[in-house]
């Protein structure tokens, strides 16, 4: 496609935020009457190039042109007029105001402030755009997916010319994503440039023109949709050519064949009202299995409503071959049921309580805060796992927060190991922390599962889910789409499996 037809182009451009650098020498082209996916895992620069974009972070070098001309955005109502607009995946408007006043707000100049005349410039857009709203409806009675659409109609009325749409549709039903997408069709064909960023491969195959691949914050490179097979997309976003290291795995012909024995946890068609499709799962004594797939496909999710972090809507829990009702964590950690969360900063630490403190707390609210610990107790239970995982730590009185990401994380595995759980799930325990103790925390796993526990491991690492895992259960846009064992446990198997539709 010719200059001619380009929009936006993005050159060079690099964020540095202390210790990191976010984005490095990153190119992005948009065309006029282009969808454009931008794809990357967790910490690929996604919305660090989005924010550069449309002012809410400035950029550290490089140059961003619309139409061919350079261009200076320093803030969000900059992008604004340079005819950047972006809907968040968190609706930003005003529920408590009509659909043309959320439409007009900030904006009456242009159209005076004649209700009448307001109300019917509303319902001429929401006309041609085919949203099935009313424009003196109070926005709150709309669905999320008409609220978002709405949010997409203002942002045309404003002629813009590339229009952002950051997860739009993480929180739709099928239906409704369908809808959304007839509205992005008929924009394309108006010419607005769109930038869909999604974790739904599906999604990304049906509606999209162009990929863009990030990986940790350089640019992996752009393709037509036509010449990037799915299984290519996968491999390009997780840095894993096919083939390109012999695939470990971990030789288990015990625990891949479980004969007659009863599981120690199993869900018949769990389903939570996070939007995950209805699931089943089990566990043996002694094994460590795994969720795997793409960020966004559903993996913390399964684990969550298993552990009753997420409220279930439908399905049947067996601890032991009797069936429980979980209906919040304390119902599952009484049934022998420990759960490391995915984000230790928000649902792990309690940052101002000491490193004793943090190790008994699982303990505790299962023995019930009217019956606390003697002091000495606490001590000798901090003492022994501070010891056996090797926490570095100056003493059992340091406040938690003042320990290191690896140490940090060491004393919430002591908390669950402290519970003695049957059974333990363990959300992305290495994120984040170093190599060594990513290696420690690898071992320990196979070790608890040498002593009849048994693990749930969750990594967005392929290579580590197959030094630890004997069986994987491979998530993709929400649903359950394969279960590996054995010989199937490759890293090309996985993929392909993440990838589905081109094997």
């Amino acid at each position: 496609m010719g200059n001619e037809n380009v929009v936006l182009k993005m050159r060079g451009i690099c964020k540095y935020f202390p210790g990191v650098k976010a984005l490095q020498n990153v190119d992005f082209t948009l065309r006029k009457g282009e969808i454009h996916a931008l794809m990357g895992e967790n910490g690929a620069g996604k919305s660090t190039l989005i924010k550069v974009l449309t002012g809410v972070y400035p950029k550290d070098d490089g140059q961003i042109f619309i139409d061919d001309k350079a261009v200076v955005i320093r803030s969000p109502q900059e992008a604004q007029n340079s005819g950047i607009s972006t809907v968040y995946q968190e609706i930003t408007l005003c529920p408590n105001l009509t659909v043309a006043e959320n439409m007009y707000i900030g904006r009456e100049k242009g159209i005076g402030v004649s209700w009448g005349k307001m109300n019917a410039s509303a319902k001429k857009l929401l006309d041609s755009l085919e949203i099935p709203a009313v424009p003196t409806q109070q926005l709150g009675s709309c669905s999320i997916a008409v609220q978002q659409m709405v949010a997409i109609a203002r942002a045309v009325d404003m002629e813009c010319k590339v229009l952002i749409l950051d997860e739009p549709t993480s929180s739709l039903d099928e239906q409704e994503v369908q809808k959304l997408f007839k509205l992005m069709r008929e924009l394309r064909e108006k010419g607005v440039g769109i930038i869909f960023v999604t974790h739904f491969l599906e999604q990304v195959y049906e509606v999209c023109d162009t990929i863009t691949v990030l990986r940790d914050g350089q640019l992996v490179g752009e393709y037509p949709i036509a010449e990037l097979p799915r299984v290519q997309l996968v491999s390009k976003m997780l840095g894993k050519e096919l083939d390109d290291l012999s695939d470990i795995k971990r030789h288990d012909e015990e625990a891949a064949s479980h004969g007659d024995k009863v599981a120690v946890l199993e869900v018949k068609q769990l389903k939570s009202t996070t939007g995950v499709a209805p699931f089943d799962f089990e566990i043996f004594e002694g094994e460590v299995n795994g969720f795997t797939g793409l960020l966004g496909s559903g993996r913390s999710e399964c684990v969550r409503a298993i552990f009753g972090a997420d409220k279930t809507s439908g399905g049947e829990v067996y601890i032991g071959g009797k069936k429980f009702k979980i209906n919040k964590p304390l119902d599952a950690m009484k049934h022998g049921v420990g759960y490391l969360a995915e984000d230790r900063k928000r649902d792990g630490i309690i940052g101002d309580l000491s490193v004793r403190d943090n190790i008994i707390l699982a303990l505790q609210v299962m023995n019930g805060f009217f019956r606390p610990f003697s002091r000495a107790k606490a001590e000798a239970f901090a003492d022994e796992y501070i010891k056996l995982l090797q926490i570095k730590t100056a003493s059992t009185n340091t406040p938690i927060k003042a320990l290191s990401g690896g140490n940090q994380q060491k004393v919430i595995l002591a908390r669950w190991l402290l519970t003695n759980p049957l059974y333990l799930i363990l959300d992305e325990p290495t994120r984040g922390i170093d190599v060594g103790t990513k290696v420690e925390i690898q071992k320990l796993v196979l070790r608890l599962a040498e002593e009849g526990k048994s693990v749930t491991f969750i990594s967005s690492e392929i290579d580590e889910m197959l030094r630890t895992c004997s069986r994987l259960i491979v998530m993709r846009d929400r649903k359950v789409v394969g279960e590996l064992t054995g010989d199937e446990l490759t890293q090309n198997h996985i993929m392909a499996t993440i990838a589905g539709g081109d094997k």
